[in-house]
């Protein structure tokens, strides 16, 4: 019985790592594309021809939910491969693999639907400038790039 409370245990913290990779860093994504969203209605209103360079901007912080969604795929599996029988220092071992890209992606996708709100007005008032805002974006996603292969290289750490 103690073995079974023990892998159960195991299991339900890996389980939230996983978990928490996957809707902290999409929600941020979600937070971040709203933000940047909001101003690309903005213009396109004013300007429908513009509606493309303001979608490339809107994306960008969308891909820190995919990474969380990548970092939980690659928990899960680690899970489902010990076949059910994990001990809770290996839960928080992938627990604490998963908390670079949870939290980093959690921020970052805000701070960077923020810089491509910003970079919108580029494309609003100097539209053969916008490739300036995309450099500012990319800026930001370098950090969420990190998370997600500090999470990578934990969780292949584990043995």
């Amino acid at each position: 019985m103690e073995n079974f409370i023990q892998s159960f245990g195991g299991i339900a913290i890996a389980l939230l790592g996983a978990a928490m990779a996957a809707a902290l860093a999409c929600s941020g994504s979600a937070k971040g594309t709203g933000v940047a969203g909001e101003a690309c209605a903005g213009l396109i209103s004013e300007d429908p021809s513009k509606f493309g360079k303001a979608m490339i901007l809107q994306v960008i912080p969308g891909t820190q939910g995919l990474y969380g969604f990548v970092i939980w795929f690659l928990a899960f599996n680690k899970i489902t491969g010990y076949g059910g029988a994990i001990d809770i220092a290996t839960g928080m071992q992938i627990l604490a693999a998963c908390m670079p890209i949870a939290i980093g992606g959690l921020i970052s996708a805000a701070a960077q639907g923020r810089v491509a709100a910003a970079s919108i007005n580029i494309l609003a008032k100097k539209p053969d400038h916008w490739s300036k805002g995309m450099v500012f974006c990319i800026t930001v996603e370098f950090y969420a790039i990190l998370c997600l292969l500090a999470s990578i290289m934990m969780l292949n750490a584990i043995a």
